[in-house]
């Protein structure tokens, strides 16, 4: 039976586990077909994609990474894959990503209690989305976790109604090899 679906996608998450891999080229990144793939045979709603804002404050580094996250943003707008904005939180010299998970949790709980869709994709390993997976199963919603062969989450299995695991060999035809 086709159902409407959302996807939302951990941008962070998602993209280290592609580095893992060695396939984290988001630039060249076939979001469409990977929307296409994960969906199956489900009618889509939207598909979103949940990432730390990149604030310029004038140093090399930065520079060179807004420059790259302008980039994404352009292909994931080509994709027609809407984004959310969390901050990016540098502590210790290094970048920590907030606000991303509260605003994925808020959007399945908005599809769950609006009835938006009746299956959500969470392309997360993030065990923090815990409590809004169950609320969200609690109101009828099909909860879809996607997470990768290489590092699967015990816990999103556990909690999750559904679950697949990519592969490389699944991801492979999304990214372009340079």
């Amino acid at each position: 039976m086709k159902q409407k679906c959302v996807i939302l996608i951990d941008g962070s998450n998602f993209y280290f586990k592609l580095k893992d891999l060695k396939l984290h080229n988001l630039l060249s990144f076939d979001f469409t077909k990977f929307a296409s793939h994960i969906a199956r045979f489900n009618k889509i709603a939207s598909v979103c994609y949940y990432v730390g804002r990149i604030r310029q404050d004038r140093s090399a580094k930065t520079e060179k990474l807004f420059d790259a996250q302008q980039k994404l943003l352009g292909n994931l707008k080509k994709h027609k894959v809407s984004y959310q904005f969390g901050y990016l939180l540098k502590s210790s010299g290094a970048y920590h990503e907030k606000g991303v998970d509260v605003q994925i949790a808020v959007d399945m709980l908005v599809t769950a209690y609006e009835n938006i869709a009746d299956r959500i994709i969470l392309v997360s390993s993030d065990t923090d989305l815990a409590p809004a997976i169950k609320k969200a199963r609690e109101k009828g919603k099909i909860v879809e976790y996607i997470g990768f062969s290489h590092m699967p989450s015990v816990a999103m299995v556990a909690n999750c109604s559904q679950s697949r695991l990519l592969t490389k060999e699944d991801i492979l035809p999304l990214v372009k090899q340079k």
